[in-house]
This record gives C-alpha cells, sequence and structure tokens, in this order.
C-alpha cells in the first residue's frame, strides 16, 4: 500500500497503540471477555450482511448500501439511525448524466470534501452531494482479513470517475475490549493528481424510544472548542438558524444540545475526539482522530455537526414551506470528522485511522480521559486517616481501578487497588483509602497486566474537603 508523502495525515501508529491498550485490559482476569471476537456471514433486513461481535460489541456491516456500517450496538444499545424508508432496499448508484438523487440508508459511511451544490457537477474540485454515486451507493466487495486475535474485514469499494476517487476501509474489533478500530484509504485511480479530503459520517438516531413521533430531548454531542479559532463565534453555522440555541461554547467544549431544526455547523476543533451522548438512556460513544495543527481542513473545519429536522425550503411555485413531519425529516445527527485535505498523484492512497469507544454515561458530561468519559471530575479530599476520593466515569477498558498518590514534585509515593472496572457499568467511585504521608495530588487510572496502565481517568489536588 502506497501512501501519499503530503503531510502527516497517513498515520498509522496510533491504531497499535491503542489495540495494545485493548489488549493489556483484556488480559484483566477480573473482566476477560471468555468468547474472542466472531466474524459471520448473516442479513440484514433481508441484504447480505456480515456481523462482527464480542462480548460487549455487535457491529452490522452492509458491503451492497456503499459499505455502510449500518449498526453498532454495545451492552444491548443501538447507537446508529436506519432509515425505516429504506430498510431492505437497494438502489444502484445513478448513470451519468441523470438526474441527483440520494438514498439515505442511514448509518455510517465514507465521503469526499469539500462539498458542492448539485448545479456543481462539473466542478472537479468539489463532490456535489449527497449523491447516489459509487462512492456513497456503490456495491463494495467484504473481505475477512483476521478472525484471531483481531477480527477485521475490508470493504473495498468501485472507482468513481468524477472524483478519482476509489474508498477502502477495515473495520475491527478485539476480543479484549469494545474499542471499534477503522482504517480508511482513498485511492486517485485517475491519471492526473487530484486533491481531496476524507470524511466519516455518522448518523446517529436521535429519536425518543419511548415516543415514537418525538425526538430524545436529552441527547447531545460535544468537542473540545478552539480559543483561536478562525470563526467568529468559536463556529461557523453554514445552513439554518444562525442563532440555533443549540449550540453553545462552555467550560472549552464545543455543545451541541440536539433540537428538532435543520442545521450545520463546522467547527476547527483542535482536539483528538468527538462525543455523542444520550443521557436519556445512558450511553455515550467517543470517536477519536488525529488533528494535526498545521494541516489544511476543508474550509477549516476538522469537525461538523449536522441536525436533520424541520427547515425553510422553496417548493416548486417558488414559494417558501417549512418541513416538518418526522417522514420528511426523520430524528437523526450526523457526526462529521475531517482528514486534512489530501494531494495525491495517479495511484497514490491516503489513510485516515479513527477509534470509536462506547461507553456508558450518567446525568452530566465534562470531558473525555485517556481511559473513558468524565461524568463528574475526580475530587480528593484529606482524611483523618488517608484521602477520601469521589469521581464518575464511562469507562472504554475492562480492567482494574488503581489511586495513584504523588508529592510534591510528582513523585509516586504508593497506590491502591479501588476495584474492578465493567464497561458495560458506570463506574462511581466515592470511597476513603489509606494514603502515605505527603500526598498532595490523586491520579487514577485503569491497570491490565500488573505494570500495564491502560489510561488514566483523572487527576486531582488533595484538599481540606469535598464540597
Amino acid at each position: 500500500m502506497l501512501f501519499a508523502t503530503v503531510g502527516l495525515g497517513h498515520f498509522t501508529a496510533a491504531p497499535a497503540e491503542s489495540n495494545s491498550r485493548a489488549m493489556q485490559a483484556g488480559s484483566s482476569s477480573a473482566a476477560a471477555a471468555p468468547d474472542g471476537c466472531k466474524v459471520r456471514d448473516t442479513t440484514h433486513e433481508g441484504l447480505p450482511a456480515v456481523n462482527i461481535s464480542n462480548h460487549w460489541v455487535e457491529l452490522i456491516l452492509v458491503p451492497k448500501l456503499g459499505g455502510r456500517l449500518m449498526q453498532v450496538k454495545f451492552a444491548g444499545h443501538a447507537y446508529l439511525f436506519e432509515n425505516p424508508q429504506l430498510k431492505g432496499k437497494y438502489f444502484p448508484p445513478l448513470a451519468p448524466g441523470a438526474k441527483p438523487d440520494w438514498y439515505n440508508y442511514g448509518g455510517d459511511k465514507i465521503w469526499p470534501m469539500p462539498e458542492g451544490r448539485e448545479d456543481s457537477s462539473e466542478d472537479a474540485q468539489h463532490w456535489p452531494g449527497p449523491i447516489a454515486d459509487a462512492l456513497d451507493d456503490g456495491n463494495y466487495t467484504a473481505t475477512v482479513v483476521s478472525r484471531a486475535p483481531r477480527c477485521t474485514v475490508r470493504l473495498d469499494g468501485p472507482s468513481d470517475e468524477r472524483t478519482g476517487l476509489q474508498y477502502s476501509r477495515e473495520i475491527s474489533l478485539s476480543s479484549d475490549s469494545p474499542e471499534i478500530s477503522f482504517h480508511a484509504v482513498m485511492k486517485n485511480i485517475s491519471a492526473h493528481p487530484i486533491e481531496w479530503s476524507m470524511q466519516s459520517v455518522t448518523q446517529y438516531d436521535t429519536a425518543d424510544p419511548l415516543a415514537a413521533d418525538d425526538y430524545n430531548h436529552n441527547f447531545w454531542a460535544f468537542t473540545p472548542a478552539n480559543s483561536k479559532s478562525a470563526y467568529l463565534d468559536g463556529f461557523h453555522v453554514r445552513s439554518g438558524l444562525a442563532d440555533d440555541p443549540s449550540f453553545s461554547i462552555n467550560g472549552g467544549l464545543f455543545r451541541l444540545h440536539w433540537l428538532y431544526l435543520q442545521n450545520e455547523v463546522w467547527i476547527d476543533s483542535p482536539g483528538d475526539w468527538v462525543a455523542v451522548v444520550d443521557h436519556q438512556a445512558g450511553y455515550a460513544l467517543v470517536e477519536k482522530f488525529r488533528y494535526e495543527p498545521a494541516a489544511e481542513y476543508p474550509g477549516k473545519a476538522s469537525v461538523i455537526f449536522y441536525k436533520n429536522g424541520p427547515s425553510v425550503e422553496m417548493n416548486d411555485r417558488g414559494r417558501p414551506e417549512i418541513r416538518i413531519h418526522p417522514d420528511d425529516a426523520p430524528f437523526y445527527m450526523e457526526a462529521e470528522i475531517n482528514s486534512p485535505m489530501a494531494k495525491l498523484a495517479p495511484g497514490e492512497t491516503y489513510a485516515m485511522d479513527t477509534n470509536w469507544f462506547p461507553a456508558r454515561a450518567g446525568k452530566e458530561f465534562t470531558g473525555v480521559a485517556e481511559a473513558g468519559i468524565v461524568v463528574e471530575p475526580l475530587q480528593a479530599a484529606r482524611t483523618a486517616t488517608g484521602v477520601r476520593i469521589r469521581g464518575s466515569f464511562g469507562v472504554f477498558f475492562p480492567g482494574r481501578v488503581a489511586a495513584e498518590f504523588l508529592g510534591v514534585n510528582g513523585a509516586s509515593l504508593g497506590s491502591a487497588n479501588l476495584g474492578v472496572a465493567d464497561v458495560g457499568e458506570p463506574l462511581d467511585l466515592h470511597r476513603e483509602v489509606p494514603a502515605p504521608a505527603g500526598t498532595v495530588r490523586v491520579k487514577v487510572s485503569l491497570t491490565g497486566e500488573p505494570g500495564k496502565i491502560l489510561g488514566a481517568l483523572g487527576e486531582a489536588v488533595v484538599t481540606g474537603n469535598l464540597n
């Protein structure tokens, strides 16, 4: 596989490191998955599909529908939107010269950026999507790459002559954690140089599971805000209401509270994660990626959110109408992650790696740590016999929870075992533990095998009391 030599986008070290953490977590005897991972052929809504699963997660891939990952289930919770009007249906890519159309099946897929408009079909620098072309609606070929110790399926798509692109991506699960790994590749199949960004597009279900005709009123999305943003408000509303109350920046985070209004917002986030949080159901999914500060991103946006919903449109009589019926505007939100722009010579490829971490969520969200989401930040208070620790998290890996006691110069003074973390349940810490004299800070981490650190959950200064 030949990677482009432009920029830093063709990274491969991050997935290997992440996978190593997952392996370490699985080696913890307290939380090891007994059944490993599995790959099997199946059907989904009557269409040929591939199922990848382990102890915690089930993935459903439908190659015929543009190589889509149609559903992700974690501890029985389904995350992705599937269009009820198109379930079990398949439409081939449009023939050249046909009237533009799009079949929104739902799920997760890869798109090119920058996008244009339908009337920009002759502009080779913009994709006039979403559109039912070979990239989005082609019949992909599924190949099982490995079954143990990781289960990996590769999806290879057809060539698209207009963009000069061909997509493939590998989707993987290990036996040891719910982490989902993606390795997406775009190839220049044309005879001339091209330049595109690759975009991961994930449609999340925002319907209220208890009321078929209503949306989930406690559905949120987050990503780190840019204190030196190129956008006036720290984000750019590209379509929809400019003063949509869904959007805010607080505590260093861009926050989206899902409301039933059509909108698209661009964020030049300097972070490396997007978190989608369903407070009503108590589940979250974190998408991690690599952000390259010196790289050029399409429209300067590294992250885009699209909210489906009512919008003002012009009818065929040239009069404005509001689209309000759920059948015309179903309840879903897109989380979109952009790669940097990549210049590709004929035959060259560019790769983007992302990792998803499903987790349990609570009533609040305050950030993402190395090993989990932070519901309530870690706090520590001195007692007569040690330290009282409090915090709440949704962990990414199974393993043991350890508290490390740090002195004035950051030197480790010792540690204490705080028990076992179960990825299927929230981790609530509220206990007192003995601590060495001179302890000024406490760091809580997940550990696997003895001496193997899976990642930190939080660090706190020891105070005189807990609020």
